[in-house]
Order: structure tokens, then sequence, then C-alpha cells
């Protein structure tokens, strides 16, 4: 580059000394100003490319790591898909066991049964409350189609205590929700108005 503009000097040294007008602000030759468009041509060019380059280089590099992103993000999900229900198998481990622990006793009587019927119970229910797997149980509420299906209906009046209308009475089958999402609605009669 350094020779190149020397050379370029030169030619304008060359230039003014052959006779031309060598005031200040005069114009090159032609010949002089097509050499230094050349060269800026060349310069910029050779910028350019170099520029391009490191473009395409930060291009390839974000497309790659954008597709390692989507990638891991679809294993997350297939894996999230395949194990989704392991807390919960977890905690029902220990309801099988107490079954299990249950059906091994040599002499059981009806109180042991009873009692052992009941822990088993409790510990299914504690499970299903750390899944958030929650009972609809809803005895005297106001009738909700998003969360009870409506067996019969009954005359309010006719009911222990009185019943409003659109309330239910009773459960037939209790419903149940996960994340408050229903699983199940609640079988339910309901009291007519």
């Amino acid at each position: 580059m350094a020779d190149e503009r020397n050379q370029t000097e030169a030619n304008d040294t060359t230039w003014r000394t052959e006779g031309q007008d060598a005031t200040p602000g005069a114009q090159p030759a032609p010949e002089a100003l097509e050499a230094k468009s050349h060269h800026e041509v060349e310069q910029r060019l050779a910028e350019a490319l170099a520029e391009a380059a490191e473009f395409r280089d930060q291009f390839l590099r974000a497309k790659a790591e954008t597709e390692n992103v989507r990638r891991r993000a679809q294993d997350d999900v297939a894996k999230a898909h395949k194990f989704a229900i392991e807390a919960f198998a977890e905690a029902l481990l220990p309801v099988k066991d107490s079954l299990e622990l249950a059906l091994k006793t040599d002499t059981p009587n009806v109180e042991s049964m009873r009692e052992g019927v009941d822990a088993t119970l409790r510990l299914l229910a504690s499970s299903f409350e750390k899944n958030r797997l929650l009972e609809i149980d809803p005895v005297g509420q106001k009738f909700d189609p998003n969360l009870h299906q409506a067996i019969s209906m009954v005359p309010g009046a006719s009911v222990t205590p009185p019943v409003p209308a659109n309330h239910v009475v009773s459960v037939l089958q209790k419903g149940y929700t996960i994340n408050d999402r229903v699983l199940r609605p609640a079988l339910v009669t309901v009291a007519q108005g």
C-alpha cells in the first residue's frame, strides 16, 4: 500500500513538472485520477470482502447456535413427555407397598384390615395432594357445568336441610382436577328451582 501511495505521489509530481498548472487546487491529470480511483476501488473492495466474510462467519455461527438451541428444546420436551408421570409414580409406590403388606398378614381381623385400608387411603390422598390431583366434592355448592356433571334433579324443598335451586344436593362420584384442569367431573344430584 505504501508503495502504491508513493507511486501515486510520484505520478502527481510528474504531472506537475511536465508543464501543467501546478497551482494549489489544480486538477490532476485523468491518468492520475484513474490510478487513484483504481487503487481506492481495490482497497474498498478488499475491505468489503473482508467485512462480508466476517458477517458470513457471524451468520453461520448464529445459525448453528439457533439450531443447537432448537434441538436442545426438542430433547427437553421429549424427556418431559417421557418422564411426566415419574414424580406421581414415585408417590404411588408407598401405596402399593402398604397394600402388599396388608395382603401378607397371616391372620387379619376386621379391625386391623380397616386400620390398614385407612392408612393406605391417607397415603394415596397425600400422593394426590403432592401432585396437585385434587378432589371436587361440591356438596351444597352452586352447580358448575365446568366441574360437575348432573345425573339427576330433585326438588330442593324435599331435601333436609333444604337446598337452594341449582345447588348440589349430593355427590354420587367425586371429581378430580389436576393442576387446575378437570380430570373427571363430579357426578352430582342438583336441586330443582
